[in-house]
């Protein structure tokens, strides 16, 4: 089995380095220092009290790689479109593209069986890109739930979490997404299977659409947004126009809205990922986890008023930043 991970930062590290461990042919793509010190004393992680370093094929070009049998992508959503035509030399015939990026993946409707089948989203693909390039029968739905830093160039830490839900667009189980999940069990992660990838999909989602923006509104923790009242109706107010659309479409939540806002408060004192950016001046992922469930509601002829307005607020915070394009 031979695998890329595009993307070879936290996560993708992560992976690289627990896949590699399980005996599978793993190849990375990295770009400036982190690629260097892979280069030169190998991709080190730091978990569960010790210190696993791999030494994995690693470039910035992939045409160095070759065709794969996947290729897990895990990169920030807003960066996917311009990396098309770069991932072109490792897609054989039957490569699979594995989507380990936050909010909603370009291949959302595919398969979906209903009006929107095989509409696209300019919000995640401008210009159709992803989906014209990589094709929607390439992809496999992941789910990323682990914390991962890279705590310096070649050295990742592992925070919490081995657990990265896999599913095809259709639902059915195909052989490659067995396989995949018996690699990814081999590396010590847990990838099981699901018939309806896109129920886990919102469930994540329907947190990262009200959290994110907010905290970066706000500059508050999980713990501060959940309990004070102000914001907690705001965030309800946003995961139940969410809710709406993705009911409509067939997505079935097993938790309810309460509880799904508890269980981000007792993360306690966390800053979101997209709070994390800004004050790091990087670009924030505002398109794939909000202005996509906007989208999703216009073509479903669903309002979503609160959602709206945190939008145009976060957009234009995150342009005053320089952190939005």
């Amino acid at each position: 089995m031979k695998v890329c991970i595009y993307g070879a930062g936290a996560i993708g590290g992560y992976v690289g380095v627990q896949l590699k461990r399980a005996g599978v042919d793993v190849s990375l793509v990295a770009r400036g220092a982190h690629l260097e010190a892979m280069k030169k004393n190998g991709l080190k992680l730091l978990i569960d009290g010790e210190e696993r370093v791999e030494h994995i094929p690693c470039s910035d070009n992939p045409a160095e790689l070759g065709p794969q049998d996947y290729v897990i992508v895990a990169l920030k959503a807003h960066s996917v479109p311009g990396v098309v035509d770069a991932m072109q030399p490792l897609l054989g015939n039957d490569t699979a593209v594995v989507t380990a990026v936050n909010g909603v993946p370009y291949w959302y409707y595919y398969k979906h069986g209903d009006h929107l089948e095989n509409k696209t989203l300019e919000s995640v693909d401008p210009g159709s890109k992803q989906w014209t390039g990589l094709r929607p029968e390439r992809a496999i739905g992941c789910i990323v739930y682990p914390a991962t830093e890279v705590v310096e160039p070649g050295v990742i830490k592992h925070v919490y979490g081995d657990k990265f839900p896999l599913g095809e667009p259709s639902g059915e189980i195909t052989e490659r997404v067995t396989k995949l999940s018996e690699a990814f069990a081999a590396g010590g992660m847990r990838a099981p299977v699901l018939p309806n990838i896109r129920d886990e999909l919102w469930l994540k989602l329907w947190g990262n659409l009200c959290f994110n923006p907010i905290s970066a509104l706000t500059h508050a923790t999980l713990d501060v947004i959940a309990s004070d009242p102000g914001t907690r109706a705001v965030a309800k107010a946003m995961m139940l126009e969410a809710q709406e659309i993705a009911v409509q479409s067939g997505v079935n939540f097993r938790v309810g809205v309460e509880r799904r806002i508890d269980g981000a408060g007792a993360v306690g004192a966390h800053k979101t990922s997209m709070l994390q950016d800004l004050e790091r001046s990087r670009a924030m992922e505002i398109d794939a986890l909000v202005t996509v469930v906007q989208e999703m509601g216009r073509l479903a002829g669903i309002p979503t008023p609160t959602i709206d307005i945190v939008l145009a607020l976060v957009r234009q915070r995150a342009q005053i930043a320089g952190c939005y394009n």
